[in-house]
Formats: structure tokens, C-alpha cells, sequence
């Protein structure tokens, strides 16, 4: 069962197309990955599912309701979660305070029910000894794990990830990418946009290609980056 389908999706921003009639779905439990050069669309594609922006023409369904004109808080709280590429903490708040603003108010509870899950949460992705830190503290590590782990707290059926393991050490990498193994591993469908190939196809079982706002490519990881079209275009090959 797809659990978020697109359906012509396009957007413009005046003369400029940042996506055109994009169409695919996401079944349950599934993760799918997304490449495409910098300038692609991809993380506009992430505001037009989440509802950050609203797209000009085609329909959004999440869970088989049509959240197209949806706010992105409603989405939010129907089950769609994000991460940024920039993590974006409250610095002032600790670690353990941001999870707690982002349980409560990505499921409309008190933080009082919320705060035994978030501190279940700051143990899956390793930021349970940085509980009492102020999050302006991280290193850039720490920062991605919490964009994580504050995603987690609104107890996503979907969780898009934005380049969160951009700017990593390969051992950073390895370990960041073993979290999010053990999350999808728990049922939740993941949409991963991300630079890391490596890392991206130790995980995901589908890679979307992004040019220019339009969708050049869908499928299994080893046929994408054998396309003709993709080693070319994003990979820079000339064929």
C-alpha cells in the first residue's frame, strides 16, 4: 500500500520550473532515495511534500487523503517528519528540551507524555549522554543527530531525510547510516535525499533522479547508476 503518492506535481517561481509534472509513490516500510547535481529540485521536492511550499498544479495524497492544500503542521501531525539539511536546534534549549518541544508539539500532547519516548529516542540515535547539553554546543555531528532525533519525536509514519550525512567523516557516516538502518528496520518508510552514495545505498531499496525539476529516472540502485542518462548527467560521465 503506498503510504505517499504524487501525481503531476509541478511548481514554478515565476519563468523558473523547479518541478515539473513529477509523479511516484512510496509504498509502506519502503525507503527510497534521492540524487540528482546541486540545482536539481530535490530539496524543493521535500517543501512540496511536506507543504512548505504549495505546488502551482498535481496532487499530493499521504495515508490516501490528499493533504495537497494541507499546512505543513497538519502534516506534521497526520505522521510526515523531516529533517533539514541545515539542522536547524533551538541552541538555547538542551538537547533533551528540544525533543521534548518537538514530541509535544508534533503530536499535540503535554511534554510530561511525551518525555519517557524522547528519552527512548536520545538513546536510539546516541545523543542520551548530551541530554542536559545546550544544543547550540554540538559539534556538527551531534547537530545531525538531533535534527534526527527531534524528527523521530513526532513519531513519523514518514521521515524524509535532507543530506543528513553531508559534511561527515566516513566513520560518522557509517555510524549516523547505522541508525538509520535500525529505524527503517522498525517499519518506518524513508524518502532520503543525499550526496553520500555509499551511504545512501546501504540503505534505501529505490533511487528517484532529479535534473532540473524533472523525475529521469526510478528504480532498483544497480540499475539507476548503470543508466546511460544518470552517469552522464549527475555523475558527470560523458558516454
Amino acid at each position: 500500500m503506498a503510504i505517499l503518492e504524487l501525481d503531476g506535481v509541478s511548481k514554478k517561481f515565476g519563468a523558473l520550473t523547479v518541478a515539473e509534472q513529477i509523479s511516484f509513490a512510496v509504498c509502506e516500510g519502503e525507503a527510497l532515495g534521492i540524487i540528482g547535481p546541486n540545482g536539481a529540485g530535490k530539496s524543493t521536492l521535500f517543501n512540496l511534500i511536506t507543504g512548505n511550499i504549495a505546488a502551482d498544479s498535481g496532487s499530493i495524497r499521504f495515508l490516501g487523503s490528499d493533504v495537497t492544500r494541507t499546512p505543513p503542521m497538519a502534516r506534521c501531525l497526520s505522521g510526515m517528519g523531516r529533517t533539514f539539511q541545515i539542522p536547524q536546534p533551538f541552541e538555547k534549549l538542551t538537547v533533551f528540551e528540544n525533543l521534548l518541544v518537538a514530541g509535544a508539539f508534533g503530536s499535540r500532547r503535554r511534554e510530561a507524555e511525551v518525555s519517557d519516548r524522547c528519552a527512548e529516542i536520545l538513546v536510539d540515535t546516541g545523543l542520551i549522554d548530551k541530554a542536559n547539553v545546550l544544543a547550540g554546543g554540538l559539534s556538527l555531528l551531534q547537530r545531525k543527530r538531533l535534527e534526527l532525533a527531534r524528527a523521530l519525536a513526532t513519531e513519523p509514519k514518514l521521515l524524509l531525510l535532507d543530506e543528513i550525512a553531508g559534511g561527515l567523516t566516513e566513520g560518522e557516516c557509517r555510524s549516523l547510516v547505522a541508525t538509520i538502518r535500525a529505524i527503517h528496520a522498525r517499519g518506518v518508510a524513508v524518502i532520503w535525499i543525499e550526496h553520500v552514495l555509499h551511504a545512501l545505498n546501504s540503505v534505501v531499496e529505490r533511487l528517484l533522479v532529479l535534473h532540473f525539476g524533472r523525475v529521469i529516472g526510478i528504480g532498483k540502485p544497480q540499475d539507476i547508476m548503470a543508466s546511460r542518462d544518470v552517469r552522464e548527467i549527475y555523475l558527470g560521465i560523458e558516454i
